[in-house]
Parts: C-alpha cells; structure tokens; sequence
C-alpha cells in the first residue's frame, strides 16, 4: 500500500473516530442537565479527535502535493 493510501485510510479512519465523538458531545447535549459533570471529558475527547483529523488530512494533502 503506497503512502498516500495509508494516509487515506487513516483519514477515513480518523473522520469516523471524529464524527462518533462529535454525535457524543451532541448526544450529550441533549440530555442535560443530566451528567453535565461529563462536558469537559466528553468536549476534550471531541477536541482530540478533530485535531488529529485535521493534521492527517494535512499530511495528506502535502503527500498528494
């Protein structure tokens, strides 16, 4: 598998990760005030996962040139 393609499906890997922690910050909203203590993990983790999807698609966009 070339590195482009590893890159890919990192990407592809990550914006699922991504999309999943965002449904569980939206999830969460939702239900409050319920477990309202959770919003600072459940936000950072949401946080974690977009920054680490925003970098791959950089690095993908600087392999593809």
């Amino acid at each position: 598998m070339s590195d482009i393609e590893t890159l890919k499906a990192e990407v592809k890997k990550l914006s699922t990760q991504a999309v999943q922690a965002k449904m569980d910050l939206h999830d969460l909203s939702e239900e409050l005030p319920a477990q309202w203590e959770t919003i600072p993990t459940v936000a950072q983790k949401c946080h974690e996962a977009y920054a680490r999807l925003t970098e791959a698609r950089a690095r993908l966009k600087a392999a593809e040139g």
